[in-house]
């Protein structure tokens, strides 16, 4: 399977086909091509690692720490660290950029590499063209002749191994310190509410899916003041317990803890802490797609709060990608604020956050940023803010669920191979489309008064995505089905 390369990282299968899997060869050339675009930006030579609980990320983070340090850069390698925490690191190790080896919610058989540049964010398209650019064209095989060709004295001299300057790995610098540094700024944030959810007496079931999450998460409650804590799967062993994308079909057995526990809530976490899910009292879903509407309906509701201490920071306003439910549109219609989408991925998120200055964003897939702490998708604030909310509003889990605008989702897919003409399918279906509101930012987005349908080939698969949203489960599969029927005619 040829490799991913998106504003989401460079990812593939495990394999020694170099260009097909994620190979070590792979590993090292497109870390040297990273190194080359901080120097070509004059960022430094400083950079934080960190990774998940895959069985690979160890060699992988062992062949990455040699090829920076070859050629004299400085890394802090945290060992298993959650993606916002390496985020955040960056930001107050002033670094010229981070490395993240996880492939998220992706099986086991995957990996990737997660690169931000020095405010701690994911690469612009821009400089992730380039980091590209540079992996092909300046580290191949054909060393020699590039050493001859190229202008750039700095990647000659890694090509040639003529760096001099040696500079050093800090190994694992004691991963908790920077996990307790990042909990300390969330437990500062002023709505989170610590006093208030530690007499909430709350008893909650987390599942970390045997990666760090198993080890943030409850952290994280036990300085919020929770003391029920039912672990399950949570010791990061390299062997997890389930597929690791945090989907109903895939959490039968924290769904069963919650129906036996008598829990307030379950909490379920992405292999890189990046996404947050939730499950309530009577072991039903949240909804991935709810996690952040319920938080920014709290963030916007006590939105002066932040204007006081910020005036002018912030707007009330809220930004998702076009692949997320139109209920956050609606509770920010609620505040009287402006709701903008951007095409889906983290960094498109985070421009159009910037430049509307929104309060609150995300993802529909339990990606919460909250610019208060920092421009990333962050479940341990998402799961803050959450206990905020439920605390204050008295409420069950499953009361807060339906207190929020309803509509339904459904997730479709298709395998995308060679032989099909992605963009000849979409400007076919813009034709037969054309007398509704369409969205061509990002794939193509069809919009109904009571409906939509987004179709976008994916950052992080070979696929093409088919999502859909409807005001009835049936309304949503209708359409689904429809926009199905048409690609596939229109394949054979």
């Amino acid at each position: 399977m040829p490799l991913i390369k998106s504003i989401s990282g460079i990812r593939g299968t495990l394999g020694n086909q170099s260009g097909e899997d994620l190979t070590p060869t792979d590993v090292r050339k497109f870390t040297l091509a990273f190194a080359a675009l901080l120097t070509e930006k004059n960022w430094g030579k400083k950079i934080i690692l960190g990774r998940d609980a895959r069985p690979s990320g160890l060699s992988f983070s062992e062949i990455i720490q040699t090829a920076l340090v070859e050629i004299g850069f400085r890394v802090i390698d945290l060992g298993l660290a959650t993606t916002p925490t390496v985020e955040i690191t960056v930001l107050k190790e002033q670094a010229a950029g981070g490395i993240i080896i996880t492939a998220s919610h992706n099986p086991i058989e995957w990996n990737a590499l997660k690169l931000l540049n020095k405010q701690g964010e994911f690469l612009s398209a821009e400089d992730g063209r380039r980091v590209l650019e540079l992996a092909e064209t300046e580290f191949t095989d054909q060393s020699k002749e590039i050493i001859v060709e190229s202008k750039n004295d700095f990647i000659k001299n890694i090509i040639a191994g003529t760096v001099n300057e040696i500079k050093s790995v800090l190994r694992n610098p004691s991963t908790t310190d920077y996990l307790q540094k990042h909990i300390d700024l969330i437990l500062k944030l002023p709505l989170v509410d610590v006093n208030l959810i530690a007499k909430a007496n709350f008893k909650i079931v987390v599942d970390g899916i045997n990666s760090v999450g198993g080890l943030a998460v409850p952290t994280l409650l036990r300085q919020l003041g929770i003391t029920d804590i039912k672990e399950i799967n949570c010791q990061p062993d390299e062997q997890f317990a389930h597929k690791p994308e945090p989907l109903a079909e895939n959490l039968t057995q924290i769904m069963t803890a919650l129906k036996h526990q008598g829990a307030d809530l379950g909490i379920v976490v992405d292999l890189d802490v990046d996404r947050l899910d939730l499950i309530d009292e009577h072991g039903e879903m949240f909804g991935e797609e709810y996690t952040l509407v319920a938080i920014a309906d709290y963030v916007l509701e006590n939105f002066l709060v932040l204007d006081k201490l910020h005036p002018g920071k912030y707007q009330r306003s809220a930004v998702s990608n076009l692949s997320s439910s139109r209920a956050l549109a609606d509770v920010v219609k609620k505040y009287s604020g402006e709701y903008q989408a951007a095409a889906v991925g983290e960094v498109n998120v985070v421009d159009k956050m910037k430049e509307i200055k929104a309060v609150i964003g995300g993802e529909g897939n339990g990606g919460v940023i909250f610019p208060e702490l920092h421009y990333g998708r962050d479940a341990l604030v998402g799961v803050a803010l959450f206990l905020s909310l439920l605390a204050r509003s008295g409420q069950k889990v499953s009361e807060l669920r339906q207190s929020l605008p309803e509509y339904y989702m459904v997730k479709d897919k298709l395998e995308l191979t060679p032989s099909i003409n992605l963009a000849s399918i979409l400007e076919k279906l813009k034709v037969d489309y054309r007398l509704e509101k369409l969205t061509t930012i990002d794939g193509l987005k069809i919009d109904w008064p009571d409906s939509w349908v987004h179709l976008r080939a994916s950052n992080t698969e070979p696929i093409m995505r088919i999502y859909a949203e409807g005001k009835t489960l049936a309304l949503a599969q209708e359409r689904v089905k429809e926009i199905k029927d048409k690609i596939l005619a229109s394949i054979k």
